[in-house]
């Protein structure tokens, strides 16, 4: 819930400042291109599904880098359709892939320390010792 008031303080704020600078005709034809433009995106989607499925065949990809680059690039033309300048500005970075690039260093980051932590666990041998001198 924080994020999303995060998200929409920052978008009211650099929307006014940049809707300010530039006039409300501009705004308004900006608004209805990023719209557009998020549509011939998703619209063009499973092409480019279809190049990363290639990538991922010949194995120039991960599953991961397929799974994150093709959420990113539907959920970037998704933020281009919305109105306001943050999230054209976001929409167009997880287009392009470089909020992607990121994302996935920093999640693959994540995963090795995890994976180092669970190489620290010491294997135990549990002995079952049931017979006794008393049986």
């Amino acid at each position: 819930m924080k994020y999303f008031l995060i998200y929409l303080f920052l978008e009211v704020v650099i929307s006014t400042q940049i809707a300010s600078y530039i006039g409300a005709i501009a705004t308004f034809f900006e608004i209805i291109l990023s719209a557009i433009i998020g549509v011939v995106v998703l619209s063009n989607f499973k092409y480019s599904l279809f190049e990363y499925a290639i990538q991922l065949a010949k194995g120039e990809i991960s599953q991961e880098e397929f799974m994150a680059k093709n959420i990113t690039t539907a959920l970037g033309a998704v933020l281009l359709i919305i109105p306001g300048y943050f999230s054209d500005i976001l929409g167009i970075l997880l287009i392009f892939d470089i909020i992607t690039t990121l994302i996935l260093k920093i999640f693959k980051f994540k995963q090795q320390n995890i994976r180092r932590d669970e190489d620290e666990i010491i294997d135990v041998e549990i002995i079952d010792n049931k017979h006794t001198i008393y049986e």
